[in-house]
């Protein structure tokens, strides 16, 4: 919790105890005053008048602490997450750049929701992160396709905030201008759900070129396969050599045997 949010919480605290001890001081300064002249001041009287003063008093400290800290500024609230100096510092490391991103996304989704083209956007949240694997990938011949997709990717999102603000706009517009809207509207949400499929038409060729770059040679296995194989069985030879060694008994002939008991005696 930082210490914006403790500030208002205090003030809220100290709001709500000046409150109720304003309240409670009412009621027995009201019990006080209509009970006392039936039996006369007695000791009961007092012990009214006593609660009812010293809630008073307290209702007039809380109210004067929540006086004094209203009138202290506030501390200033923390840098946001959308600060272009802390986005900027959290993207530097990877993983702050993965989860800057998926904030985004997040945001994104959140305007979004209810929209027509709430489905179409989901399709390209998906189709996006799938050719984000494959960045690294296409290179070569496939290299300007991931150029062609981060350009796409960008016009589609940016179609898509506008599709949305279009559509918030609809209702409160009337007559014939509202139908002018509503056929704008539609059009452009067809833009972006063909423009959506063709996305996905690019990272499903995508996807193939990086399938098929992975074996350039039909029916063949890549050298780091075979690699392995070697790797495997010469661990395995040693293995079972040294299990031989472990297991194995030295066995020495019986004439040694002899020879060194004459040798004893």
């Amino acid at each position: 919790m930082d210490d914006r949010t403790k500030h208002f919480k205090r003030l809220r605290r100290l709001r709500g105890s000046a409150r109720r001890w304003s309240v409670l001081g009412g009621g027995l300064t009201g019990a006080a005053v209509v009970l006392t002249p039936y039996a006369g001041i007695g000791i009961a009287d007092a012990a009214w008048a006593a609660a009812a003063g010293g809630s008073m008093v307290l209702a007039w400290f809380r109210w004067s602490d929540h006086r004094e800290l209203a009138r202290t500024p506030a501390p200033p609230p923390p840098p946001a997450i959308g600060s272009p100096r802390l986005a900027a510092a959290i993207e530097r490391f990877p993983a702050g750049r993965t989860v800057m991103q998926e904030v985004r996304r997040q945001k994104n989704r959140y305007a979004l929701r209810g929209s027509a083209i709430a489905a179409s956007w989901e399709r390209l949240d998906q189709a996006s992160q799938t050719m984000a694997g494959f960045a690294d990938r296409l290179t070569g011949a496939g290299e300007p396709a991931a150029i062609e997709a981060a350009s796409a990717e960008q016009w589609l999102r940016d179609l898509g905030q506008r599709v949305a603000s279009v559509e918030r706009a609809i209702p409160l517009t009337q007559g014939t201008r509202r139908e002018a809207l509503e056929r704008s509207h539609a059009g452009l949400t067809e833009q972006f759900v063909d423009g959506v499929a063709e996305y996905e038409n690019l990272v499903t060729a995508a996807a193939s070129y990086v399938a098929e770059d992975g074996h350039p040679v039909a029916d063949s296995r890549h050298p780091a396969y075979f690699s392995l194989i070697e790797a495997a069985d010469r661990l395995r030879g040693f293995a079972e050599g040294l299990a031989e060694l472990r297991t194995s008994e030295i066995k020495v002939p019986t004439s040694d045997r002899a020879g060194s008991a004459d040798t004893n005696r």
